[in-house]
């Protein structure tokens, strides 16, 4: 192992809590084209058991340390082929553990433009600044008579000059740079003040129009508000000490550098020198620094809450393989209804208009009644869009007069969020080429209700609007870690091979965008896989894709039992001995804990595979092709409660968490406008992460707070404390009467997933538009 590489291995060991050895190993099966899911779930042995997300991380730095070792290997060139590399400068480059500290050290030897300090060396004044440094009693003025020149014809300008040399001499001291910059993490205040006559243009960021913490703790979605209200030239932004008690210590650092420590004529002339050098060059230098840092704090903020939202939302529970109705509310243009049987393959579509400006009532109930009769429906999907709760209703009664004897099936909202993305992506136009761009929407509503999972991996993961500021974010960043998230998805829940869709496929370990339209093609030419080897048929598809991707794919009826489980093919032969010792048939063991508690793990391992394998094969013979998302549940929304004008504070309702932020999260509690339950309000207890206490998609219990309709906020507490504070409400209803107290009555399931926007506080109001994926 190179000593690159040894560094390499000891640094990433160290962030991911880990033994350098693993890993070396883990490196070697990365570098080797082995994916992360793969080496996670079947490579345990020669890792160590290092799992998905320390390998997510493993993976990320590698690529920054690799590329800072190149970057050490040309500085070091450079340097050297300049002919100024010492001992010193080799060891000082060795030590640099970041790109922002070897940059500091290569800065002096960096080709640069023509410059005032060049011009000022070239004009024989850098002797004068010797001097200056030198003789601390002679006075600077006088020692500048000695360098006057025809290019130099005052003391003024000698000075002026010998300054220049002094500040590009500071400017490129990584000592000195590394010092102040600690300094500044540590003192250094983050200002926000509004621009003149911009107070009413940026309303919604009237929390930042004179503000100011520590750049240091500054919560990320806060700075990611700032930073968006500096691009909308709404406010001014400053990183700097504080002026009266910090910036005194800046300089004072510089002064040391330099060596002040006098007060002699030299003295005075050089720490005046050391606060210009601060003010020009070096505090800015530090603002690019802090701001740089601050920014890429802010955004692996945000995609971290991004990437944990869009898991939860993928591994939401699936309702099954069961015959779906899926409607997408409409007013004026209709409701467009889409019917999918138990795959998901579409049956029947129609367009209904039960609302203004047809109102045809009587038209629309007969054609849901009819096609739930017709094709067996269970499930009926409806988007959480305008009008949902209106088309819920309608559903509701059109249940209700179907014939006795009839199977009724269930209604459910469910989240359409990125829907319209991919009704009128390439990809529905190729599922469905003669279908309306419109009711593509309601086939997706519908299957999203089936598996959310299956559905979700067609649509842009940023489209899905699950993050906070998305769009604000590094997109390159942004889209990579979403795509891993995905990816483990996938292969954590795996896919059925005689039924997956290429999008899907395309996400499984080895396999990609190529390969899964090569597999889909060749199923529907040769026909339903008969075994995993047949996968080996496809064109294009080698050993080592069929490696990497064997053990995420599921055939339910297989010759091979071992076919419909997690086992890879691979370890199958462990498998068998397993299955023999047992004395029992494959499906008469598989799915049956008894049977098998009597084992050893110790018992079956080989040169091969170890324990670790070995444990993966009895827990997956206990419980074949385990889904890992859980049991299917919604929340039931409250009768009489369709809009926030119904909203009183102290009600007691159920909502769904269709976003978490750090400040909080987002409840969908049936009213179009999602409220906040801001991290103070999550739990009777101090929470740091909202993602300590919920997830998207959880069915939660909430108290109404605060109701502005104006501002559209709603403000919600899970605290069992949270006051009661219903029978005080004395303000007027819509209609003129006193407000009542409302107490849901016949809940409805609901499994609406959407961003959205009311919050509690001010805070909200900067963040809600960004948080509905309008950012």
């Amino acid at each position: 192992m190179s000593q690159s590489s040894d560094r390499i291995s000891r640094i990433i060991a160290a962030d991911i809590d880990a033994r350098p050895d693993q890993v070396t190993a883990a490196v070697s099966l990365l570098d080797g084209g082995a994916t992360v899911p793969f080496v996670a779930r079947y490579r345990k042995e020669a890792t160590g058991g290092l799992d998905d997300t320390q390998l997510r991380t493993l993976a990320d730095r590698l690529v920054y340390l690799r590329e800072l070792e190149a970057r050490r290997e040309t500085i070091l060139n450079s340097i050297k082929d300049q002919g100024k590399l010492t001992d010193a400068l080799t060891k000082a480059i060795a030590r640099a553990d970041t790109k922002a500290v070897l940059e500091d050290i290569y800065l002096p030897f960096k080709p640069k433009r023509r410059t005032k300090a060049m011009i000022a060396r070239e004009n024989g004044l850098e002797p004068l600044l010797s001097a200056i440094l030198n003789t601390r009693s002679a006075a600077p003025e006088d020692l500048a008579t000695t360098y006057l020149t025809e290019a130099v014809p005052t003391a003024k300008e000698a000075l002026a000059g010998a300054r220049d040399i002094l500040a590009e001499d500071l400017s490129e001291n990584a000592d000195l740079l590394g010092r102040l910059r600690s300094f500044m993490h540590e003192t250094a205040l983050i200002t926000a003040r509004v621009q003149p006559g911009k107070e009413d243009a940026g309303a919604k960021f009237s929390d930042y129009f004179d503000h100011r913490e520590k750049w240091a703790t500054i919560p990320g979605h806060r700075a990611l508000a700032i930073l968006r209200a500096a691009k909308e030239e709404i406010v001014a932004i400053d990183i700097a000490p504080d002026a009266e008690t910090d910036m005194p210590r800046a300089i004072g650092i510089i002064a040391a550098a330099i060596g002040i420590s006098g007060t002699g004529p030299a003295d005075t002339w050089l720490r005046a020198a050391a606060d210009w050098t601060w003010r020009v060059k070096l505090s800015l230098t530090m603002y690019v620094d802090l701001m740089s840092d601050l920014r890429k704090r802010a955004h692996e903020e945000a995609i971290s809450v991004f990437a944990r939202n869009l898991r939860d939302l993928l591994l939401a529970a699936p309702a099954g393989p069961r015959p779906t109705l899926g409607l997408d509310p409409g007013i004026r243009t209709g409701v467009k209804a889409a019917v999918v049987d138990a795959t998901g393959k579409l049956l029947e579509t129609a367009t209904l208009y039960p609302f203004q400006p047809r109102m045809d009532v009587t038209g629309s109930q007969s054609a849901i009644s009819s096609m739930i009769q017709r094709h067996g429906i269970e499930l009926v999907a409806i988007g959480n869009g305008t009008a949902s709760r209106e088309t819920e209703r309608l559903v509701a009664e059109t249940i209700k007069q179907m014939p006795q004897g009839v199977s009724r099936p269930a209604s459910v909202i469910v989240s359409e969020a990125g829907a319209s993305v991919y009704s009128a992506s390439e990809l529905a136009a190729q599922e469905f080429p003669d279908l309306d761009v419109s009711l593509r929407g309601a086939v997706s509503i519908a299957r999203r209700l089936q598996d959310p999972l299956a559905e979700l991996v067609k649509i842009t993961p940023q489209s899905i609007g699950v993050g906070q500021y998305q769009h604000d974010v590094d997109q390159r960043r942004l889209a990579q870690a979403l795509d891993a998230v995905v990816e483990d998805a996938v292969n954590a829940v795996g896919v059925d091979l005689n039924m997956a869709s290429a999008p899907l496929l395309a996400r499984v370990a080895g396999v990609g965008p190529s390969l899964a339209n090569a597999i889909v093609t060749h199923r529907d030419a040769q026909g339903r896989f008969a075994s995993r080897k047949a996968l080996l048929k496809v064109p294009g598809l080698g050993p080592k894709a069929f490696e990497q991707c064997a053990g995420f794919l599921r055939l339910r009826d297989s010759s091979e039992p071992l076919d419909a489980t997690s086992v890879h093919p691979e370890a199958y032969d462990v498998a068998r001995r397993i299955v023999q010792a047992c004395g029992r048939d494959f499906r008469a063991i598989m799915g049956t804990p008894e049977t098998l508690s009597s084992l050893r793990a110790e018992d079956f391992v080989n040169e091969r595979f170890g324990i670790p394998t070995v444990r993966d094969i009895l827990s997956e013979l206990e419980k074949p092709g385990r889904d890992p998302r859980p049991d299917f549940v919604t929340a039931r929304f409250a009768d009489g409660i369709d809009n926030i004008k119904d909203l009183r504070p102290g009600m007691l309702l159920e909502g769904t968490v269709t976003n978490v932020a750090a400040f909080g999260a987002f409840i969908d509690i049936g009213v179009h406008q999602d409220g906040l339950v801001h991290v103070s309000q999550l739990a009777d207890r101090f929470v740091k992460d909202p993602h300590e206490v919920v997830k998207a998609g959880d069915v939660v219990k909430v108290r109404v707070v605060e109701v502005d309709v104006a501002r559209k906020r709603i403000g919600l507490s899970m605290r069992k404390d949270a006051p009661d504070t219903s029978q005080n409400v004395r303000d007027k209803s819509p209609s003129g009467q006193k407000a009542q107290n409302h107490t849901p009555k016949k809940p409805r399931p609901n499994t609406k997933t959407d961003t959205g926007g009311g919050g509690q506080g001010a805070l909200a109001d900067a963040l809600r538009d960004a948080l509905k994926g309008k950012t």
